[in-house]
């Protein structure tokens, strides 16, 4: 087929192969445009735009596709068969939606109508799902409310993190999309039913609040692995909490039960197992212990100062 593949971040990348792989046209690849990032703010482009050059593919990056009619005209000259899109990062306008023969497919990380929007990865570990997947969607004004053409499942176990997670779907959408443009399966209304939103995250979203289960600061330290990070307070300083592991005990939520920052919790308790202290490298709790004693009895709070 003669497709425009639309994408950015990392996730997009296996896809973006599997389909030059495939042998299908690829008319131009769609992302964001290149922007300061990092300590330095050094100008980058993204993964997406890395990785389509090295492939020799022409890049386009409009930094809008709303009210840009010179966009969109050059997306209808294109003759496209199809467009895939995955975390492209802008909302596409109906006009572009309607422009290829075929649509637009979307490839979400979630079994749609379950977290729908922006962190569907991180919201699936953190509410406590046993399983997600890829779903590939006919793309509509709505969203992610288009019909279904594709949907398979991935377990969620105890030990997934958002980053192990991310590669694995990003794999699967990567095969899944060849074989729809394969095969092109029947569209398959979303239910009306349990339908959930996956809310964009910010740094925020990454602050522990000790007075919740052990089970759920867990989830939140597996979900927000690697962005944007969970983090407490220690002595008034911040703290990243990387790795986390439940155990026994009770106490005051947020108040460390030994030396060996076993942390209660508002039900049970979780011992941190890795850490990063301001300026300093990641590390595990028995290092940072070295140089940062922790008796039984250290609060861990939730606001830098306290």
């Amino acid at each position: 087929m003669r497709l425009a593949f639309m994408g950015s971040p990392d996730f997009a990348v296996p896809a973006l192969r599997a389909l030059h792989t495939a042998g299908h046209i690829i008319a131009a690849v769609y992302c964001q445009p290149a922007r300061p990032a990092g300590r330095g703010q050094a100008v980058r482009r993204c993964a997406v735009h890395v990785a389509a050059e090295r492939l020799g593919l022409p890049v386009r990056t409009p930094e809008r596709l709303r009210g840009n009619a010179t966009a969109l005209a050059e997306f209808a000259a294109l003759d496209l068969d199809v467009a895939v899109v995955a975390a492209y990062g802008q909302i596409l306008p109906q006009a572009m939606l309607d422009a290829p023969r075929r649509g637009c497919l979307n490839i979400h990380a979630s079994l749609l109508p379950r977290w729908r929007g922006a962190a569907p990865i991180h919201a699936a570990i953190r509410g406590g799902d046993t399983e997600t997947g890829i779903t590939i969607m006919q793309m509509d004004a709505g969203l992610d409310t288009g019909a279904m053409r594709l949907k398979r499942a991935v377990p969620i176990t105890p030990t997934t993190t958002t980053a192990t997670l991310h590669d694995e779907l990003a794999r699967l959408g990567a095969t899944m999309i060849v074989e729809v443009l394969a095969t092109w399966p029947d569209a398959v209304p979303q239910p009306d039913t349990g339908v959930t939103y996956a809310a964009k995250l910010g740094r925020e979203d990454g602050r522990i609040d000790w007075s919740q289960p052990a089970d759920a600061v867990d989830r939140q330290v597996r979900a927000f692995d690697p962005w944007p990070g969970t983090f407490t307070t220690l002595r008034g300083d911040p703290l990243k909490v990387l790795a986390v592991a439940k155990t026994t005990g009770h106490g005051e939520p947020g108040t460390t039960l030994d030396d060996r920052l076993t942390v209660a919790c508002g039900n049970g308790a979780l011992r941190l197992l890795r850490v990063q202290a301001p300026g300093r490298s990641a590390m595990d709790a028995d290092a940072f212990l070295r140089g940062h004693a922790v008796p039984a009895g250290t609060r861990l709070g939730t606001r830098l100062g306290g």
